[in-house]
């Protein structure tokens, strides 16, 4: 399967894609490319002028390992079912792909789109995503991977404010 084909299947929630990757190692280089790809649309479609995107693009680079370091934690450790069995690698693949819907943030280049197109990837991601640890965490239920999602996004915040707020 060509790497842009993952991408658009994983932008369609194809739960049998984030379970290929999950298992393939050799698309980690891949999932690490979708994260800069969609870190460079949000950096470009988000930032007030060019020159605040490449800032932009390292954040969302670095909110994307911790996050899915927090997850695997979190989906591990604290919330694991009978069946658990993950890596680290596999949720940097599947939350890698899971921000293939961020490309649409591209679109913000366009003022009036900017607001909609943020929320409309933002919520599309955020979806994707618990797909993907759905997945890499072989849960039975959804409802385990939004909690864990939940609290992986509330403790990756708590993180990058104590990071922005001790650089000031």
């Amino acid at each position: 399967m060509t790497f842009f084909f993952r991408m658009f299947k994983a932008a369609t929630l194809d739960w049998q894609l984030y379970e290929e990757v999950e298992h393939d190692r050799a698309a980690t280089v891949q999932a690490a490319l979708v994260v800069l790809l969609s870190s460079l649309a949000a950096g470009l479609g988000t930032a007030e002028g060019w020159s605040a995107a490449p800032f932009s693009v390292a954040a969302h680079l670095v909110t994307w390992v911790i996050w899915a370091v927090v997850i695997y934690w979190v989906g591990t450790h604290l919330l694991p079912e009978p069946e658990t069995r993950a890596n680290a690698g596999q949720l940097l693949r599947t939350i890698g792909f899971a921000s293939s819907p961020g490309l649409i943030r591209i679109f913000g280049l366009v003022p009036e789109m900017r607001t909609p197109v943020f929320w409309l990837g933002s919520v599309w991601m955020l979806v994707a995503v618990i797909i993907g640890v759905r997945q890499a965490l072989d849960y039975s239920t959804t409802w385990r991977a939004v909690v864990v999602c939940l609290i992986g996004w509330l403790i990756q915040i708590a993180v990058i404010m104590l990071a922005t707020t001790s650089v000031q």
